[in-house]
């Protein structure tokens, strides 16, 4: 029975979103929320419910065992976020990558081992599992397809993931795994497509649109994606993989020009922009498992609506975005589009 959870990562976009959904469905549990607050993180995210008394946060690195010791011998299981998401920052610099993926998630799974008798939710990506190709709309990715990563990201997570398996199998760590497709919604740090578009569009600029458009993803609601955690956290079975899609494939020349038209923007709009190396073509999730296992199906992602729902955030939350979109973001954004 879960009394008190552990959060790693829980000031990022989807690990926000996730402290304060479990808090509303669970309102019996405690939780507390680990995060070293790098670029990405940002305690605006949970501002509404810094004074929760079931709440509690701590700025640490999940690589400072001592730290993560203690906190892991006060809970009864432990929910994964902590990590370097970004494809693009990972192709400029891997190291971080390997450092908070890699290791941060070696630090939990040795202070979980230590502990004993706690579980351990890694939330991982389907970018793991590489590519599929565009004429071959069948095919998705399912728990057995081979992992064959293609960033320096990916790879980092994939190594994460057979880490946990690792632990599983060889200590008999009640370990499991969750492979999402693409996220969208509140709170998304806007160096991601979806926020990235719309706040450009709302400063006036124009959007960066990679190579020819085409690369297609199974685009998730945020909240979808943490209802289906919550059903794995307390549901799933010790081992295991579970996919989360939302069984909504967009290109991105589609979803771009979908913002356009709910801004009520031209497509004159978009700048071409050299294409990422090793951009993956296609993913798309088969989430039959959890549906099967765990009953859970998403019921926020679907389009239009979703997504201009998404979009009326971004516009009516402007002070969060715009305090982001200064300093140090600003010297990556030329970096990565700009000086192409």
């Amino acid at each position: 029975m879960i009394r008190h959870l552990l959060v790693t990562g829980g000031c990022g976009f989807i690990g926000s979103n996730f402290v304060r959904f479990v808090l509303r469905e669970r309102p019996r549990w405690r939780l507390t929320n680990i995060d070293d607050l790098t670029y990405s993180g940002n305690l605006a995210n949970l501002a509404d419910i810094t004074d929760d008394p079931r709440y509690r946060f701590v700025k640490a690195d999940i690589n400072d065992r001592p730290t993560v010791d203690a906190l892991v011998a006060e809970c009864e299981a432990v929910v994964h976020f902590a990590a370097e998401s970004h494809v693009d920052r990972s192709i400029q610099d891997a190291r971080p990558f390997i450092v908070a993926n890699v290791l941060g998630t070696q630090s939990l799974l040795d202070a979980v081992r230590g502990a004993g008798g706690r579980r351990f939710v890694h939330v991982s990506t389907d970018e793991v599992y590489g590519s599929l190709p565009l004429d071959r709309p069948e095919l998705r990715f399912s728990e057995g397809t081979p992992l064959h990563a293609n960033s320096p990201y990916s790879a980092s997570k994939a190594a994460s993931d057979l880490l946990v398996q690792s632990y599983h199998h060889t200590f008999g760590l009640d370990a499991l795994i969750t492979r999402c497709s693409n996220n969208f919604g509140p709170y998304q740090f806007p160096e991601k497509v979806i926020p990235l578009f719309i706040t450009n569009l709302a400063e006036g600029h124009k959007v960066p649109l990679y190579g020819d458009g085409l690369n297609v993803r199974d685009w998730l609601h945020v909240e979808d994606h943490c209802e289906a955690i919550l059903a794995v956290l307390e549901g799933g079975r010790a081992g295991e993989v579970y996919n989360i899609g939302g069984d909504n494939e967009r290109n991105n020349l589609e979803l771009t020009h979908a913002i356009l038209d709910i801004m009520g923007l031209g497509h004159d709009m978009i700048t071409p922009v050299a294409d990422r190396p090793g951009h993956d073509r296609r993913y798309a999730i088969d989430a039959s498992k959890i549906r099967h296992e765990l009953g859970w199906t998403p019921s926020r992602s679907s389009w239009p609506r979703a997504l201009a729902d998404t979009v009326a955030w971004y516009l009516e939350h402007p002070h969060w975005w715009r305090e982001i979109k200064s300093g140090e973001y600003r010297h990556y954004y030329a970096r990565q589009y700009t000086e192409r």
